[in-house]
């Protein structure tokens, strides 16, 4: 059994940063790809970034040049460092960390940018 744990959300001004940790438990686990999600109230979920075993990312364009995603593989974190931040990314950020056949998930942290 996987768990996620998350954190680092928060309240932030216009033009800030954030940084979002997501470490996951367990043993004998293979993370093939890691991500994030984030989910606006009203909105559906929608993916912001993801990076895989090799180090390959990709960014949804609403974020790209703000937010960088990184990873530690001996740890089993996923990092997302957030900049720049605006009124629009406000959300509740959730982790996803895939294994072969299935997909886990984070509790959610939310971020709020706000002044």
């Amino acid at each position: 059994q996987v768990q996620l744990v998350e954190s680092g959300g928060g309240l932030v001004q216009p033009g800030g940063s954030l940084r979002l940790s997501c470490a996951a438990s367990g043993s004998n686990i293979s993370i093939v790809l890691m991500g994030w999600y984030r989910q606006a109230p009203g909105n559906q979920r929608e993916w912001v970034a993801s990076i895989t075993i090799g180090g390959s990312t990709k960014y949804v364009d609403t974020v790209k040049g703000r937010f960088t995603i990184s990873r530690d593989n001996a740890k089993n974190t996923v990092y997302l460092q957030m900049n720049s931040l605006k009124p629009e990314d406000t959300a509740v950020y959730y982790c996803v960390m895939a294994v072969p056949g299935q997909n886990y998930w984070g509790q959610g942290t939310q971020v709020t940018v706000s002044s």
